[in-house]
């Protein structure tokens, strides 16, 4: 029997697999369970997997299994995690391809700052082993898990700078909810997608709160002393009312570009990870999928901020890389922060260090992802009035 049969993608198999591996039996809230029974359908009967695909997708949900499992145990074991409070975090939040991760990084390298680090966001919960090591092991399993996708499909680094040891997107937390967009990136499952577009996104929400107290408690037991979040992802555009909710007082840092360059570049992106697990991948598919996503994600977000116009900044892409400090300067009064003279030391080296240059070129093109400039000028005319063709 080869490896991929005994793949099995049901949630009797991968439920059973993350106990054994786990010793655990506790899985938290249910509200995941069917999330997870439709994703595990898609992935059976829509992506088109290859064999390392499967392998790779059993994994992850496995994975997310373990991770709930563990996170929930040490609830049990040390209640006063949720008695951890997220207080007036601020989330930059624009399309993608729009600088967030610059200025997400840039602003982490604050020490005062609390952000969410590549490992932490695929392994939230520590590994059984890890009391007194030397080297964090979860921070071992993520370089080589950088390091696997990195061989799968090299363009990934010139599209998207990984590193296991950075800030990176709270969106993979909410995925331990099965409510995230991440496994529509990685192959195509239209009818999840769908799904999930029709539902209350609040219990992926309450649960990225969970993980971000517990994140939050073990941060203070290692002697962090940061007291404020700085979180990203283009995801919560679809969803700002449900972040609302669920963070009362989150500030947000809205970041913009005209999509007749983003949505392509995000398109080509998102291929270079679902060659990883499907042999054919369409691209006229991808960008088809993922336009008519960030078209209605943005259109949603515009509709929330008419009701809450005070808790948002613009920051315009151009502006972002012409001087990013005076940008940072701008949030940072936003947010009710200042910005010390050690800070922007701190925060100009980070720019030195990271300079997109190191990089190779990232290479795509609008036709390839079936888009023609002046179509999505029409599908984001809203948008492009409102924050591109009008002064900030």
């Amino acid at each position: 029997m080869s490896a991929s049969e005994t793949q099995v993608l049901t949630e009797q198999a991968v439920l059973e697999e993350a106990r054994r591996r786990s010793g655990l039996d506790g899985f938290g809230d249910d509200s995941f369970r069917e999330p997870m029974r439709r994703l595990l359908r898609a992935l059976e009967d829509e992506a088109g997997l290859n064999a390392p695909g499967r392998a790779m997708q059993y994994e992850r949900i496995v994975g997310l299994l373990v991770n709930r499992l563990r996170a929930e145990d040490y609830i049990r074991r040390y209640p006063e995690i949720l008695d951890e409070q997220i207080e007036r975090p601020f989330a930059i939040v624009g399309m993608a391809r729009t600088g967030t991760t610059m200025l997400h990084r840039m602003i982490a390298s604050d020490p005062r700052i609390l952000s969410l680090l590549w490992y932490e966001s695929r392994k939230p919960a520590p590994f059984p082993d890890s009391e007194g090591a030397e080297k964090d092991p979860r921070i071992t399993d993520a370089e080589k898990e950088v390091e696997m996708m990195l061989e799968g499909s090299p363009e990934l680094i010139a599209a998207h700078p990984m590193d296991a040891h950075a800030p990176d997107e709270e969106i993979m937390l909410v995925e331990h909810a099965f409510r995230s967009t991440n496994p529509e990136a990685f192959c195509n499952i239209p009818s999840f997608a769908a799904w999930l577009e029709s539902q209350d996104a609040t219990p992926g929400y309450e649960y990225l709160k969970r993980l971000l107290q517990f994140l939050q408690w073990q941060k203070k037991r290692r002697g962090m002393s940061g007291q404020r979040w700085v979180l990203k992802t283009p995801f919560h555009l679809g969803f700002m009312d449900v972040f609302f909710k669920v963070f009362p007082d989150v500030r947000i840092v809205l970041t913009h570009r005209d999509p007749t360059q983003t949505i392509p570049s995000f398109a080509s992106l998102v291929h270079t990870l679902a060659v990883l697990g499907c042999d054919e991948v369409d691209p006229i598919a991808v960008g088809r999928h993922w336009g008519g996503k960030m078209q209605r994600a943005m259109e949603l977000c515009m509709d929330v901020r008419e009701r809450h116009e005070g808790r948002f900044i613009d920051v315009p892409y151009e502006n972002l890389v012409t001087d990013p400090l005076v940008q940072v300067r701008r949030i940072y009064d936003f947010v009710g922060l200042e910005l010390t003279p050690e800070v922007e030391s701190r925060m100009r080296e980070w720019a030195v260090e990271n300079t997109r240059d190191k990089r190779p070129v990232h290479h795509y093109t609008l036709e390839k992802f079936g888009f023609t400039e002046e179509g999505l000028q029409r599908d984001f005319a809203r948008y492009r009035r409102r924050f591109i063709n009008a002064p900030i």
